[in-house]
């Protein structure tokens, strides 16, 4: 054991040493080289040692470089050093987080998690969470848990009567929302067209001015965040509205809700805590190691009689129960990398990252700009949306862009338009890296 881990310690070290200086995109040939992994089951055993090697030799080469500086690709962060360290540990410990009887150190660690990101958040010490997968998950949960307060509040038991004859709800979505919210509200059974989308202005932020007037049990879903754009619906303003009617407020904050971390861009958050769920991931600006999310609860209850099970041989008691907030059981114990990268960075740290990437996005849309490209959005948070002319030629430009390899940039399309979406977020990218990647762009794309 001790040789085993100590080969695949030194193979991670030497990637991670390489990974700055390499093609963020990997060549055809070690792409193509991966169909040697694809082989009859051995009949007998193998050593560890070249299974390790065989994996290493064969898949390092072949993945995307995201944990280096220069990846720009789906608001993906790097993993701290800490987090990397503290989830390698978690990995040796092997331990069950689904309740406190099955790991207490997993259990004592996501309380201290939770009430630090209360804190970061400025949410009340009544608000509760539950660790998981991502922002899909976390958005599940939330809807599930409103699902369950406003049928509770019909008298409906949806938990064990299901949605067959349940009074219907009333959703209602901004144009915007990102198509994993649209998942979530599949998966609680609420349909992803059966829905009320409201229009949204020209930087993808919902119009509280269009809310349309919502009648019997509702549930209305706000973006911190727009992944496009990176602008934020007027939180506040419609989630006070909404509870005037008595609806349900879930809040999408993939990437988005740690503005609040930064005093510099807090405002775009404000009103947060007047909601009644939201869903962030970890594993994007806390740069932790995926996959890590967070769904986070104003009344824990709701989430608790929403997701929780029971059966005769599981504890019970006063003492939270981590998986009584989560869609799942069994699940590895996502929040030590969580602990770790918040206790190694502090409240200054996060505020410093969250800033730092939005500067040099801002960077990144004034030299592309100053070389004559159009930037299409307001540049708010870590977000840069740039055309290169038409869509055969944006993606054009995109595709030769990650072939390159000197950083990798995704493609989306915004009001009808192809567009080339730089997304910041990793604490490893540095000013030479936004400079060095800024020169590689302008020069591919003239």
């Amino acid at each position: 054991m001790k040789e085993l881990l100590s080969d695949a310690h030194a193979r991670a070290v030497r990637y991670l040493d390489s990974i700055a200086s390499r093609s963020v995109e990997p060549d055809d040939a070690a792409v193509a080289k991966l169909l040697e992994l694809d082989t009859p089951l051995p009949e007998n055993p193998v050593a560890p040692e070249l299974v390790l090697a065989h994996l290493d030799e064969i898949g390092s080469p072949a993945t995307i470089a995201n944990a280096g500086p220069r990846y720009f690709g789906f608001v993906t962060g790097g993993a701290l050093p800490v987090s990397l360290a503290a989830n390698w540990l978690a990995g040796a410990w092997d331990q069950n987080a689904h309740f406190v009887v099955g790991s207490p150190t997993a259990a004592a660690l996501e309380n201290v998690a939770l009430h630090w990101i209360r804190d970061i958040l400025e949410l009340p010490e009544s608000w509760g969470g539950g660790f998981v997968t991502g922002t899909t998950m976390g958005n599940f949960s939330g809807l599930a848990a409103g699902r369950h307060k406003l049928l509770a509040d019909a008298g409906w038991d949806v938990e064990a009567n299901g949605l067959f004859g349940a009074p219907e709800i009333q959703v209602v979505v901004g144009a915007e929302a990102h198509t994993t919210l649209l998942q979530a509200l599949a998966l609680v059974g609420f349909g992803r067209e059966r829905v009320i989308q409201v229009p949204v202005d020209d930087q993808g932020r919902m119009r509280a001015d269009a809310l349309p007037e919502l009648a019997g049990p509702s549930i209305v879903c706000l973006q911190a965040g727009n992944v496009n754009s990176g602008s934020f619906d007027p939180i506040e303003e419609i989630a006070l509205r909404a509870h005037e009617h008595g609806a349900w407020v879930h809040l999408d904050g993939a990437f988005g809700l740690w503005a609040k971390a930064s005093p510099a861009h807090a405002h775009l958050a404000e009103g947060i805590a007047e909601v009644d769920s939201i869903a962030t991931d970890l594993h994007k600006w806390v740069n932790v190691p995926y996959d890590a999310g967070l769904a986070l609860y104003r009344n824990p209850d709701m989430a608790r009689n929403a997701l929780s099970i029971t059966a005769a041989y599981l504890p019970t008691g006063e003492e939270r129960q981590p998986c009584d907030y989560t869609p799942e059981s069994s699940r590895r114990a996502r929040g030590v990398e969580t602990w770790a990268a918040l206790a190694s960075m502090g409240r200054s740290g996060i505020a410093e990252l969250v800033e730092r990437n939005c500067r040099y996005a801002t960077r990144f849309a004034d030299g592309l700009r100053d070389a004559g490209f159009e930037i299409l959005n307001d540049v708010v948070l870590n977000q840069v949306l740039v055309s290169f002319g038409d869509t055969a030629r944006t993606q054009e430009v995109i595709a030769a862009v990650q072939k390159e390899g000197t950083c990798w940039c995704s493609g989306t399309t915004w009001k009808g338009r192809a567009a080339m979406r730089i997304s910041v977020s990793s604490w490893a990218t540095t000013e030479a890296d936004v400079e060095k990647s800024l020169t590689a762009i302008t020069k591919i794309a003239d």
